[in-house]
């Protein structure tokens, strides 16, 4: 049933499971790129990998993905394959034999880790110039019409209650430290045609706004929704929003 832009409601309170609903996903084309950066496909390794968004997509080539998380929680919600093995275990403590992996990934994980001890890992279970792949996505986009508002938001509004390690994933890590041989990648994006409500949702599961809602500054968030649903339209209505890749890559 079609969204009545009149109808009163708090957009952003959608309960917990809008971080598994509306999360976008990674194209395909990632993962395959990653799988030919690699010197082999035995093994994979996905660190941080959360609920399995890139380790599931990692299977498709690969004989063997490891995802490693320290949540039990998110590993309880990660997408099964029968090529994946999920473990609880933190970036710094990988249960990963020596000289295994062919690629390892961390794809918008990498600003949470203790660098220096995640890439003591790394060179201790990379394979001979394995693939080290550090992915993030930047902010999204959306039409001229929408973006002026919504960069307001997400730069004025709402910027002071991101956590300071958000910088590193809006910089797109590269203000990271990367003492590996680097190399180019091909430029990537995800692409969603979401209403307005698929929009509202996913901006609802960042920590931004969880902060600002704990906060009691509800008006922030409930001013942003009026706003662009104003300038929406057809609350029903499917528009493009896109997020640049930003990946940091190495060969060991």
């Amino acid at each position: 049933m079609p969204l009545e832009s009149n109808t009163p409601r708090n957009w952003f309170d959608q309960g917990g499971q809008a971080y598994a609903r509306f999360r976008p996903e990674y194209p395909p084309e990632l993962a395959q790129f990653l799988a030919s950066a690699a010197p082999g496909t035995a093994l994979a390794v996905d660190v941080g990998c959360g609920n399995g968004q890139l380790t599931a997509q990692l299977a498709a080539h690969f004989g063997q993905v490891l995802g490693a998380d320290p949540s039990a929680d998110q590993l309880a919600h990660a997408a099964a394959h029968p090529r994946v093995q999920y473990v609880c275990a933190p970036a710094e403590q990988l249960p990963v034999a020596d000289g295994s992996a062919q690629l390892i990934t961390a794809a918008q994980a990498a600003h949470w880790f203790d660098l220096p001890r995640f890439y003591a890992q790394v060179r201790r279970i990379a394979a001979p110039h394995a693939a080290l792949a550090l992915v993030s996505y930047g902010v999204l986009r959306l039409d001229e019409a929408l973006d002026a508002r919504f960069s307001r938001f997400y730069r004025d509004e709402i910027g002071p209650y991101w956590p300071a390690e958000r910088k590193l994933v809006d910089s797109g890590y590269a203000d990271l430290p990367f003492p590996f041989e680097e190399r180019a990648a091909p430029p990537l994006a995800i692409r969603k045609a979401w209403r307005l409500d698929e929009l509202l949702g996913y901006i609802s599961t960042w920590s931004a706004v969880r902060s600002v809602r704990e906060a009691g500054r509800e008006d922030i968030l409930q001013g942003f929704a009026t706003d662009l649903a104003a300038l929406w339209g057809d609350p029903a209505r499917s528009r493009d929003v896109d997020w640049p890749i930003n990946m940091r890559l190495g060969t060991l």
